[in-house]
């Protein structure tokens, strides 16, 4: 008799919305990919000016931006620029937006709180310089809803009266739900942005979301997708930056702040690399995505032209060359914001797959993200885990949703079931590992390279040929469901086993051992 071993972890006080089970089929025959849209969103953020750096004048920064409009019209690019207030009252930045093309280019706001907001809103200004980055001081979070509402009106009437219209897209590092909605429903605007995933990078961290691609927020937290029309606010909200899918999310593992690789330019390893770009955007434009492919481009201007020159001068030819060979679709933020109101009611499932890693790596990984939960496998030296699965629950508020936070870090989180991050340690990495006995022994299962595909509508299928059995090993992820199945002629004794490190704490309120037909309910 084919006997199966699963952990049946249970979190406290979450519905469950997550299956796993097992069953045996035969091997059926992969259907063709079908094509999806690859969506690159061009966004530079601009502030008016840099405190950390006194080499950093107004005048360097206005210039990165002078520089970032030329090469993007070099290249026949256009793009989103959103303005942070002090830099919206800036004339020279006026004039430059001004002149760009409607057609290709928008004007959007960056939801940082500089002091002339502040002031103008009638507030106090709490902060060490005329910009102060700390989460309590430089972003709606450290304000009380009642003067959210006001910081929102005053930045809207002031680029009204500048720019004839209000905004469509409002982004920024983090928003808090209560300043989305108010913007949605007074402004109307159509589309949002926030930062990657990252655990304590700057002393920020947002941990466990939607990992790319976009979804709509709950109306009482903005971090976590809402599950139905009736708790989301209707503003998708765009994952920024461009994260690495293998190595950004452990990178720095077992230090305190993650480290970054990701798309922006500045990072020599990364967004400043052309073998590193040119990877990126070849598992972009080929990777099984679902319903589209998402990533954005461009830099904030902190950053200075010097820095992210060399990234520029990579990145921007070959999106144009991409978007000439019609494999990838360049448009603004609002663009992106207006297409996938009007094509999605709630949150599509999406994934990020890369099947062949860098030159000098032998790493894989699927990133899958529903509005119910994520999930990313990894296979490296030729073994497989689940590296994270978090769980969505749109009745879950933010701790910012009503209060001012008084911490100048901020924290955004959703629900482990596993986390390959947290609960690493220097020496002992955390993972879901497929696991079997041979022998009488304990195994790591192996295999071949995997084959992922998401012809059919709404379900990623993943095949993964073993290669410790005559078998395959199936996934197949839906929105709440993810399916595994091992087929073979021989008995497999296979079960996933959860390792993490020593101190870590775990959410877990009680485990269960079960057997055939195993159900992991979270």
């Amino acid at each position: 008799m084919k006997k199966y071993w699963l952990v049946v972890l249970v979190l406290a006080g979450v519905s469950p919305v997550l299956s796993f089970t097992t069953t045996v089929r035969h091997p059926g025959i992969l259907a063709k990919g079908i094509d999806h849209p690859k969506i690159v969103n061009i966004v530079n953020f601009i502030r008016l000016l840099e405190p950390r750096d006194p080499k950093i004048t107004e005048d360097v920064l206005y210039q990165t931006v002078v520089k970032q409009v030329a090469i993007m019209k070099k290249y026949k690019l256009g793009g989103t620029f959103l303005l942070q207030y002090d830099a919206l009252l800036d004339p020279r930045y006026q004039k430059l937006l001004k002149s760009l093309p409607r057609d290709s280019c928008e004007i959007g706001a960056w939801w940082e709180i500089p002091q002339p907001l502040v002031e103008r809103a009638g507030l106090k200004w709490r902060g060490r310089y005329p910009w102060d980055w700390r989460a309590n001081i430089g972003f709606s979070t450290g304000y009380s809803p009642a003067e959210r509402e006001k910081l929102a009106d005053v930045y809207m009437r002031d680029f009204r009266k500048i720019f004839g219209y209000y905004p469509k897209s409002v982004a920024s590092w983090f928003i808090d739900a209560h300043t989305l909605n108010y913007m949605y429903q007074k402004y109307h605007i159509v589309a949002s942005a926030n930062c990657k995933d990252q655990y304590g990078t700057d002393g920020y961290t947002l941990w466990g979301g939607y990992w790319n691609q976009a979804y709509y927020p709950s109306k009482i937290n903005s971090y976590m997708p809402a599950q139905d029309e009736a708790g989301q606010i209707p503003v998708p909200i765009f994952r920024m930056l461009g994260s690495d899918p293998v190595r950004q999310y452990d990178n720095g593992l077992g230090s305190a702040r993650q480290g970054v690789t990701t798309l922006e330019p500045v990072y020599e390893h990364a967004g400043g690399d052309s073998t590193w770009v040119n990877w990126f955007f070849k598992e972009f434009t080929r990777g099984a995505s679902m319903e589209f492919a998402y990533t954005q481009a461009g830099q904030e201007n902190s950053f200075t032209w010097d820095a992210m020159a060399k990234g520029f001068e990579i990145q921007m030819p070959l999106i144009a060359r991409l978007k000439a060979e019609h494999k990838i679709k360049v448009e603004t933020l609002a663009a992106s914001g207006m297409w996938f109101r009007k094509k999605y009611k709630v949150t599509p499932a999406t994934s990020e797959t890369v099947t062949k890693d860098i030159d000098g790596g032998n790493r894989k990984t699927v990133w899958f993200d529903s509005r119910f939960y994520r999930a990313n496998l990894l296979w490296e030296n030729n073994t497989l885990k689940f590296r994270d699965i978090h769980l969505f629950n749109q009745k879950f508020p933010s701790v910012y949703e009503t209060n001012a936070a008084t911490s100048n870090e901020c924290t955004f989180f959703t629900l482990p079931l596993v986390d390959g991050y947290i609960w690493s340690s220097a020496g002992k990495i955390a993972g879901l590992q497929f696991k079997a006995i041979k022998d009488g022994k304990e195994i790591l299962l192996e295999g071949k390279d995997p084959v992922v595909e998401d012809a059919t509508p709404g379900k990623l299928k993943i095949s993964w040929p073993l290669t410790s059995f005559a078998a395959v090993l199936k996934i197949a992820l839906t929105e709440q469901e993810l399916k595994i199945t091992v087929s073979g002629n021989n008995t497999i004794d296979w079960y996933l086993d959860l390792a993490t490190g020593p101190n870590a704490s775990l959410p877990f309120k009680k485990s269960q051992l079960m057997r055939s037909p195993p159900y992991l309910k979270g």
